[in-house]
């Protein structure tokens, strides 16, 4: 007769660990915000005049402008009154068009976003089965020339990848569009962005392909995968130590590609001429619209440290080792001798 095995529990972050890494997020991102507010006070000429943009900067109109922003009160005060209105998506008018930041934002955040994620996806797709090929195979010829491939596509400067991918798929071949994001449905979105998210992909690839590969190398040398492959362990299975392995260090890396990503949007949406949230940043800082700019800072800065700690807390549940207890029980045992004089 057997007996039923107990279902296996769901792993559970202990609360004091959640708190901990939230509050750090927290207080990085209030550090982050702090210095993105200083950009009024480091710019410049006078904050009043710099807020007023190209407008006729009459006397009433810098005392409106300063008694809105509270630019008479001290460098705290002001950040109070500024950071309260940004937690309710209140970030003031564009200098350039008088649109409010927030609908400026939010009209491009979805285009962006979408670029981001087919990007992020390119460069998983051909970052870690790259890394793992190349780890298993490692010093030899399949090693080196991917490990080549993607130092060319490192070193490759995001625009100039652009402008290949244009003169070849769309110029040479018509198999996508050159530039533009499309004014149809989803399969015209998705067609007009195919292009610019292998731009913003294969330039990061080689990051995720080179910590892949760290980690699938330093996992083959460890004592169990020696071990298991000495006692002829099945390849399939000394596969799947080897993966299980190599978790965290992927997992980290991808994070730290996502931000890499992000960054990359700006360039790669100025030669495709894709009005998302890159194109707006560069167009505000070429006229000086400091109220778009530090938006724009700030939901950056906001996004990273998101997934900075949605990071933070996966990698314990993806491996048991991360995990700290929430509580430790301390087994009594009794003194030497007690048993036995009983």
């Amino acid at each position: 007769m057997t007996t039923p095995t107990a279902p296996r529990r769901a792993p559970v972050l202990p609360a004091r660990y959640v708190v901990r890494r939230t509050g750090g997020t927290l207080v990085l991102l209030l550090v982050l915000s702090v210095a993105v507010f200083a950009l009024l006070q480091l710019a410049p000429g006078d904050p009043a005049r710099t807020l007023l943009g190209p407008r006729g900067a009459t006397p009433e109109a810098l005392e409106a402008v300063r008694a809105k922003n509270h630019l008479d009160d001290p460098f705290v005060t002001q950040y109070l009154h500024w950071i309260g209105d940004a937690v309710r998506l209140d970030l003031g008018d564009s200098l350039r068009t008088g649109e409010s930041v927030s609908s400026a934002i939010g009209s491009r955040l979805g285009l962006t976003a979408q670029l981001v994620g087919l990007g992020f996806a390119v460069a998983l797709v051909l970052g870690i089965p790259g890394g793992i090929v190349s780890g298993l195979r490692a010093r030899r010829a399949t090693d080196r020339t991917l490990q080549g491939l993607g130092v060319i596509a490192l070193s490759t400067p995001a625009f100039a990848g652009s402008l290949v991918l244009i003169y070849v798929f769309a110029l040479m071949l018509g198999w996508f569009p050159a530039y533009g994001p499309g004014d149809g449905g989803a399969g015209d979105r998705l067609q007009h962005l195919v292009l610019p998210a292998l731009a913003l992909g294969v330039a990061v690839t080689a990051v995720l392909l080179k910590l892949t590969r760290t980690a699938v190398v330093a996992e083959l040398g460890r004592d169990h995968v020696v071990f298991a492959r000495a006692r002829g362990v099945p390849r399939a299975t000394l596969l799947r130590y080897v993966l299980r392995g190599t978790v965290v260090p992927v997992v980290t890396s991808a994070a730290l590609v996502l931000a890499y990503v992000l960054a990359g949007t700006v360039m790669v949406e100025e030669v495709f001429a894709l009005p998302g949230l890159g194109q707006l940043l560069v167009s505000s800082i070429t006229f000086r619209d400091l109220p778009l700019v530090q938006a724009e800072a700030l939901l950056v800065a906001g996004t990273v440290c998101l997934v900075t700690l949605l990071t933070d807390l996966l990698l314990p549940l993806l491996d048991a080792r991360l995990r700290v207890p929430a509580t430790t029980t301390r087994r009594r045992t009794a003194p030497l001798g007690t048993e036995a004089a009983a």
